[in-house]
């Protein structure tokens, strides 16, 4: 990926015309990979670059943002994955009061016609968009005819005949069914951040971390988990990770520790990804800080086991 278009003000003048396509690509799971393939296809076809539109906060999170589902993926996260496709331009929208109000018809002119120049345009065919969701698939399809675009369906994905989505990912996650998760992604499920200083209490219990700051208002998942981490020297390094909000230490936003076995370099500032592979327990309250260490060997233990048996 080349550029990063931000708001409509930022639209180049492309006399030529592009590919596109427009959506949240949260986790960019195969379903989107396979969207991304054919307009990347289109592209070479017809010679034009291929333009990702996504927005940024999502509409959900605009509208109700208490009951919005975690995102798979961090903004940052999602562009580092799309840089792996054939994808030259992501154009990001900010979803606000002013992009909730602007009718179906001004979308369709300011950015697929006027600012994009849209020659090809895949969508889902239950993309609602504009004022009160008034735009949808059979608008977009009127305006390709009167204006000269393209626009084609953005095909339901299945894998093992189970529909592949973003919602079914994170049903996947919240159960601690990490293969399907990784089945219907095509990789294992991961997070990235940069390792932080924390308050050093793993090291002071024998289990020094890496700390990660996710810079999330929800997680997917949460739990103790085996995983590897990508990043460092030495990659991958193998690990017990724990997601969530240390309930016997007692603190209040979710937070990514990463206790990595026969590992000692210095990482701080580093940025890093881990992968989940195993899912070991969910996290849990103890009585003292004794018991929390026994557990704490106790998922070492089991997660250097997974890692020999795998």
């Amino acid at each position: 990926m080349q550029k990063i278009i931000r708001g409509f003000y930022n639209l180049p003048k492309n006399p030529t015309g592009c590919v596109a396509t427009i959506g949240n690509f949260d986790g960019v799971h195969l379903g989107h990979q396979a969207v991304l393939n054919q307009l990347a296809m289109k592209g070479d076809t017809l010679g034009l670059p291929a333009i990702v539109i996504t927005f940024e906060q999502q509409a959900n999170e605009f509208f109700d943002p208490e009951k919005a589902p975690a995102r798979l993926s961090r903004f940052r996260e999602k562009i580092e994955t799309l840089r792996s496709y054939a994808v030259q331009e992501l154009c990001v929208l900010r979803f606000n009061q002013k992009l909730a109000q602007m009718s179906a018809k001004d979308f369709i002119q300011q950015l697929i016609v006027d600012g994009l120049n849209v020659k090809y345009l895949v969508v889902g065919d239950d993309f609602k968009f504009g004022k009160d969701r008034q735009g949808d698939f059979a608008m977009l399809q009127q305006a390709g005819k009167e204006y000269g675009f393209q626009v084609v369906n953005m095909h339901t994905f299945s894998v093992d005949k189970i529909r592949v989505s973003s919602t079914r990912i994170r049903q996947a996650l919240e159960a601690g069914d990490l293969m399907l998760a990784e089945k219907l992604l095509g990789r294992p499920y991961r997070m990235s951040g940069r390792v932080a200083h924390g308050d050093k209490r793993g090291r002071t219990m024998g289990f020094p971390t890496a700390n990660i700051h996710l810079h999330r208002k929800k997680v997917p998942l949460s739990g103790v988990y085996a995983v590897q981490l990508f990043g460092v020297e030495g990659e991958p390094i193998q690990g017990v990770a724990n997601v969530g909000v240390r309930p016997t230490i007692g603190a209040d936003k979710a937070l990514l520790e990463v206790h990595l076995f026969d590992f000692d370099q210095d990482i701080y500032g580093k940025h890093v990804q881990v992968y989940f592979l195993h899912k070991l327990r969910d996290e849990q309250k103890f009585s003292d800080l004794d018991a929390l260490i026994k557990q704490i060997k106790l998922d070492s233990e089991q997660a250097k086991l997974y890692f020999e048996t795998e």
